[in-house]
């Protein structure tokens, strides 16, 4: 089993920043990749990034892509979303994931075993 637990998310500006962490434990050994997705009110949950274990390949969004930028460290076995230049419609709660080898693609919310319980993110115009 890992467990996954995020923090950092809060109420920000447009415009400005936040970083969201994402502790793991357990069985960490067994994990390909983490993902950052994220779920808005009345929408489906929704690919941001994600990030190999090893740290060597990292995957966007098109429209993540030069805000967010994703990152691990993996001897604290945590991974970071750092996020800029936030727009009211960033605003979502967002989960960190993790995904076993062989499970699927790291783009698809069903490839992920494991769950974190989300952190709220509220971006105000």
């Amino acid at each position: 089993q890992v467990q996954l637990v995020e923090s950092g998310g809060g109420l920000v500006q447009a415009g400005g920043s936040l970083r969201l962490s994402c502790a793991v434990s357990g069985r960490t050994a067994s994990i390909y990749a983490m993902g950052w997705f994220r779920q808005a009110p009345g929408k489906e949950r929704e690919f941001a990034t994600a990030v190999s274990w090893s740290g060597g390949s990292t995957y966007y969004a098109d429209s993540m892509k030069g805000r967010f930028t994703i990152s691990s460290d993996n001897a604290k076995n945590t991974v970071y979303l750092q996020m800029n230049s936030l727009k009211p419609e960033d605003t979502a709660v967002y989960y960190c994931a993790a995904v076993r080898r062989g499970r699927g693609s790291v783009y698809h919310p069903s490839s992920y075993d494991y769950w974190g319980q989300g952190t709220q993110v509220t971006v105000s115009s």
